[in-house]
């Protein structure tokens, strides 16, 4: 085994490009008059596999005759692999072979993304040839478009979209779930689902959406992680839950708020910091210095007037209302 290793042609460590380690050696004794094996040079080299997934690294040799074929890992120069029989303590490595063939290939069983780079395919010849490979190994996640939740009123159609993104060869399935059941389309009708291996794109629509409608729906794809969306079906033209929700993510309603609380209270000091220091809210303070005159009112800790007017509860919020 140690005479195999130092008798590679090959360097010993990654390169950072694929291109770099596509050199070809088909090299051969120029005192040997057999007919000497050679590569294939039309077989791809550059592959693409899922985290979790298996990687497949093809290698065609033509007239291979007694010599052997061997599969190494070049960061470490590591032999994996030698004819069908494999050295690696990773039982995750293997060679693949029918006879008669003159093809080659290695095996990376639930490939890891610290299984990305170079491999060489060898023959034994003198001086030895070798061929390069490249695997990337990549994480494959299913994208619902609508994002992590959605909204939806009674009567409309639900319709999710799911993406597997970076998913190497298309899914040989993408499955639906609400919860932790598969979504069943004998349940009710208007359930219909559309699956486009090439684009490994697939669209849920759900006609005519109720309220029992509702609830978290996944997306997964045979080969990717999944992903899920919370759908809300409500009642009504515009969902009070609607109204809530961007009420409360609205850094200028709740603004808003905490001051009126403490105009209450009469905190005039707090609120000129509150509103000095706020970028969010610097249209929200020319308005209160210039243009509210619905009366002054004197500052407790001062005696003074202050730089700011006194402001109507009811026109502020309306105000907001139409910000929002």
């Amino acid at each position: 085994m140690k005479q195999h290793q130092n008798s590679l042609s090959a360097g010993g460590s990654d390169t950072t490009y694929p291109d770099a380690i596509f050199a070809v050696n088909n090299g051969t004794a120029a005192t040997d008059t057999m007919v000497q094996p050679t590569f294939d040079n039309t077989t791809k080299r550059e592959y693409t596999a899922a985290v979790g997934q298996p990687a497949y690294l093809h290698c065609r040799v033509k007239n291979l005759g007694d010599r052997s074929v061997s599969w190494i890992r070049k960061r470490d120069l590591h032999i994996l692999t030698v004819g069908v029989h494999t050295y690696s303590s990773d039982a995750r490595f293997a060679a693949l072979h029918t006879d008669d063939s003159d093809e080659w290939t290695l095996r990376v069983a639930h490939a890891q993304p610290r299984d990305s780079g170079a491999y060489e395919c060898q023959v034994s010849t003198e001086p030895k040839i070798s061929l390069s490979f490249w695997l990337t190994v990549v994480v494959s996640k299913a994208e619902i478009l609508s994002g992590p939740e959605l909204f939806v009123r009674a009567g409309s159609d639900i319709n999710l979209t799911c993406i597997a993104r970076h998913a190497p060869d298309p899914p040989s399935f993408i499955y639906w779930y609400r919860g932790a059941n598969v979504v069943n389309y004998a349940q009710r009708g208007g359930i219909s689902v559309e699956t486009e291996q090439r684009t490994r794109t697939s669209r849920l629509l759900i006609a005519r959406a109720s309220p029992r409608d509702s609830g978290n729906y996944t997306c997964a794809p045979s080969s990717s992680d999944s992903a899920s969306v919370v759908v809300h079906v409500l009642n009504g033209e515009r969902p009070a839950a609607m109204q809530s929700n961007a009420l409360q993510n609205s850094p200028t309603n709740t603004l808003i708020l905490i001051i009126l609380i403490l105009r209450i209270h009469k905190l005039d000091d707090i609120i000129q910091t509150l509103i000095s220091y706020s970028s969010q809210n610097f249209e929200m303070k020319n308005y209160f210095i210039n243009n509210n005159t619905k009366g002054l009112a004197p500052c407790p800790r001062h005696g003074a007037v202050p730089q700011h007017r006194a402001v109507d509860g009811a026109h502020l919020v309306r105000r907001a209302q139409l910000d929002s």
